[in-house]
Parts: structure tokens; sequence; C-alpha cells
């Protein structure tokens, strides 16, 4: 029951990342103005670009088991940086601030979930366990 409760919570936590991977590539010019928005007007290319390689690579090695401490390492990077410069709730005007700090306590909440994921094993529902008892 455990090995199928961590395939569940691999999945659940790399589909938020997949997704915002989509979301970039999907919506890279509205992307790229809320990049300038936030004030981040430095090559925003190569900022963007990498950010979708670590969510992808990163939420792939999640969901799959494959390395997942260091997918959840590359999420880290993304992830912590993205929170305290996307909601820090406590430059925001006071309309948007209970949502913001929500947003930001959500945020703070995948993080401890990534740094479980970066201590801990895939379990036995994983892509490398199947490599690992494969003959060939």
């Amino acid at each position: 029951m455990k090995d199928i409760f961590d395939l569940l919570g691999r999945i659940l936590l790399s589909f938020i990342f997949l997704f915002e991977a989509y979301d970039y590539i999907a919506y890279a010019k509205q992307n790229k103005l809320a990049m300038t928005e936030y004030g981040i007007t430095w090559n925003q290319d190569l900022l963007l670009y990498g950010a979708i390689a670590l969510l992808v690579l990163g939420g792939l090695m999640v969901l799959t088991g494959y390395r997942m401490r260091t997918g959840a390492i590359f999420l880290l990077l993304y992830w912590v940086p993205v929170t305290f410069l996307v909601h820090a709730f406590w430059n925001d005007p006071p309309e948007t601030y209970r949502l913001e700090s929500i947003l930001f306590v959500k945020n703070i909440a995948i993080t401890g979930g990534l740094l479980i994921a970066a201590t801990h094993t895939s379990g036995r529902y994983a892509i490398k366990r199947v490599f690992a008892t494969t003959r060939v």
C-alpha cells in the first residue's frame, strides 16, 4: 500500500510542474510580459526556456521515479525563487494581500513536498526498478 501511495504522490506532485511547463510553452508571450511586470528584464528567453527545462526534466524525473532526488532539486531550484518573486504578498496592496499570502503558503507547502521527495526513495513502482529487474 505504501508503494501505491508513493506512486500517487509522485503523480500528483509532478502534475503541477508539468502543467506549469505546458503553460509556459503555450503562453510564452504573456509569460514574458509577466516577467517584465515583476522586474525580470535580463535575458528573458534564457530564463523562460531554462525554467521550462527545469520544470519538464524535474517533473518527469519525479513522476517516473528515475533519479527522483535530482528531479526534486531541479524543481526546488525553480520553485523557491519564483515563490518569493511572484507571491511576495508583503509588497502587495491590501486588496490582493490575502490571495497572494494563501498562494505563497501553498507554494511553501509544495516546497515541503519537494523536500520530502528529495530525501526519500521512489518506491517500488518506479522506472529505475523496471530497469534493475529486467533481464536483457
